[in-house]
C-alpha cells in the first residue's frame, strides 16, 4: 500500500528556515521516498509503513534539535491516487 503525505513545518523560533531545509534535505537522502517540495509544503510518497516510521523518525530528530516546532501533516492513501505524486 502507498502513502502520500504532505508536510509543512513552523519551528517556533527567529531561526526558522535553517531546521526547514535541513528536515527536507533529510527526507531527501532516503532512497525510498520520493519528495516534492514547494514554497509552503512538501509532498512525500512511498511504501506506506517504512514511510510513516520514516517521517516519525525525522519530525522526533526535528523536535529533538530545534525544541518546539509545529507540523502539519495530510496523508491519503497512494493506491487511490489518479496520478503518480
Amino acid at each position: 500500500m502507498k502513502l502520500v503525505a504532505e508536510l509543512s513545518m513552523y519551528p517556533l523560533n527567529e531561526q526558522y528556515i535553517a531546521p526547514i531545509q535541513e528536515f527536507i534535505d533529510r527526507l531527501n537522502s532516503y532512497e525510498d521516498l520520493k519528495v516534492s517540495t514547494s514554497a509552503t509544503s512538501t509532498i512525500v510518497s512511498g511504501e506506506y509503513l517504512p514511510t510513516m516510521q520514516l517521517l516519525a523518525e525525522e519530525m522526533q530528530r526535528s523536535h529533538k534539535e530545534v525544541g518546539q516546532a509545529i507540523f502539519v501533516c495530510k496523508f491519503l492513501n497512494g493506491d487511490k491516487m489518479s496520478a503518480e505524486v
